[in-house]
């Protein structure tokens, strides 16, 4: 189910020329939990670094005629700070989920890698790849991972960008 939107928009990706396009950036933020102890568990977790998989991934782009504008795209619950819903997510089901798109005025300072860029028009890639993707979240199996290994593999050709990331959070691999 992971795959399901590599094969359609696959197809309209271009190989991305160096130095021109819209650049394409990963970010991470603390996973969203329900008010009270939950949330600060999640928060001291995320803080302290203890683990790469507490972490919401998210693909950002700035586009070249308006590079103060990051466009930020994501998988996630359609109600995270849900306890039910968590509850369902750990024990393996599926839950509605929701694509979101929006706008940023910067790209973030912390937990914000650049991982390439592309000579394709972003938004009808997003589009294409986005009217494909099953919204049906399964933690583990399709979820915001998934979703964020694929795009970039649409938008640059990178496979499974979170492992390598995952491989050198710990060396010199730059932040933005």
């Amino acid at each position: 189910m992971g795959g399901v939107g590599l094969m359609a928009a696959n197809s309209i990706v271009r190989p991305p020329s160096p130095g021109r396009g819209s650049e394409v950036f990963v970010a991470a933020v603390p996973l969203t939990a329900a008010k009270g102890p939950p949330q600060l568990v999640m928060s001291a977790a995320y803080s302290l670094s203890l683990s790469w998989d507490l972490q919401h991934f998210m693909v950002l782009s700035t586009l070249p005629t308006l590079p103060s504008q990051v466009l930020v795209f994501d998988f996630q619950p359609q109600d995270p700070e849900n306890v039910y819903a968590a509850l369902a997510a750990l024990s393996g089901r599926k839950i509605p989920g929701v694509l979101l798109t929006r706008k940023m005025k910067k790209l973030p300072n912390m937990r914000c890698w650049k991982v390439g860029s592309c000579n394709v028009d972003v938004e009808d890639v997003i589009h294409g790849f986005n009217s494909s993707w099953d919204t049906d979240l399964i933690v583990g199996q399709h979820d915001c991972r998934h979703y964020t290994n694929g795009l970039v593999e649409c938008l640059t050709g990178e496979k499974d960008v979170l492992d390598r990331l995952r491989r050198s959070r710990t060396s010199t691999f730059p932040m933005v």
